[in-house]
């Protein structure tokens, strides 16, 4: 799915004064692309994903998903699309502790009432290299299989769009470039148009097109 924003615009209350954070962004991502969004802490990069995953309103603008635009939508048909063609990973992992890792992985096919949740599942866990780890509960994982658990939550649903918020950011940068090395060639492997937001250059560079979001503009890194 191509992602097109026309001049997005986002700004909050801060006391009496209103800060405007996102000043009127426009860019075009064509489908399949894997997208990096870089820029100092406080820039915005968050607020924008939560925007584009209809978490938060923009003040005004359009986001048009393949030329549908997501703006006039109610929260109810913004929940809809979201959950059928849009998908998040956080820096936090998100994890039901007293669910399994494939346990885990079932509820987003379940809650879309999808067909075979549990082959599924773990089928998406063994495409992440987690296969041996399926019945495992989340204080049984390493900090980077949790995050494996977390991708594969996002991705077995096989959505359009993936945007991610830090993904690594809670790992050691071993272990970080292990997961991203896996979530780069699944993203790629199924092209899944993916927006990912980071403060690490290296990373950014791994993808096919970097974005610098600074003074409320998106520019070209």
């Amino acid at each position: 799915m191509s992602l097109i924003l026309k001049d997005v615009k986002k700004g909050f209350l801060q006391g009496e004064s209103e800060i405007q954070v996102l000043k009127g962004l426009n860019v075009t991502i064509q489908p399949g692309q894997v997208v990096s969004v870089v820029g100092q802490s406080g820039s915005g990069k968050s607020t924008l994903l939560s925007i584009l995953a209809g978490l938060e309103r923009a003040d005004s603008g359009e986001i048009l998903v393949d030329n549908i635009n997501l703006t006039p939508m109610s929260e109810q048909q913004m929940t809809l699309f979201r959950a059928q063609n849009i998908a998040v990973v956080f820096q936090q992992y998100h994890l039901i502790a007293h669910l399994t890792a494939v346990e885990n992985v079932m509820l987003a096919l379940e809650i879309l009432k999808m067909e075979n949740p549990k082959a599924r599942a773990e089928e998406a866990l063994t495409e992440l290299g987690l296969g041996h780890r399926l019945n495992h509960f989340p204080s049984q994982l390493s900090g980077g299989e949790c995050q494996r658990v977390a991708i594969a939550r996002a991705l077995v649903v096989k959505p359009k769009i993936l945007l991610a918020d830090e993904p690594s950011g809670n790992l050691d940068i071993h272990t970080g470039d292990k997961v991203m090395d896996v979530f780069f060639d699944v993203v790629r492997k199924h092209k899944i148009t993916t927006l990912l937001v980071t403060h690490s250059e290296a990373l950014a560079k791994k993808c096919e097109r970097t974005l610098r979001l600074d003074e409320g503009q998106l520019k070209e890194a």
